[in-house]
């Protein structure tokens, strides 16, 4: 969830920013532009915890999937099906 909370925060600051760039009165093609650097800009200063969360849960997940425990529904799915399997042809 952290990623997920941080992409709406990065997602906020752009909409934020877009608006207040144009109620500044920037309403030509740069506008997006220049809304994309602000935001980029203020996610990397005040973001700072929410994104050193995000890359922790992301780090804690890759390690998860690499030792096996915390893989996908489907990969889950996968191994119990073996397993019925493997029983059954005993």
């Amino acid at each position: 969830m952290p990623f997920l909370i941080y992409t709406v925060l990065r997602l906020a600051l752009f909409a934020g920013s877009l608006g207040l760039l144009y109620l500044a009165g920037l309403r030509s093609w740069l506008l997006v532009g220049v809304a994309a650097v602000a935001a980029f800009a203020l996610s990397y200063v005040l973001l700072h915890g929410p994104r050193d969360a995000a890359a922790a849960w992301l780090a804690d997940r890759r390690e998860r999937r690499r030792a096996g425990t915390g893989g996908s529904v489907a990969e889950a799915d996968a191994a119990h099906e073996d397993a019925v399997v493997d029983r059954a042809t005993e």
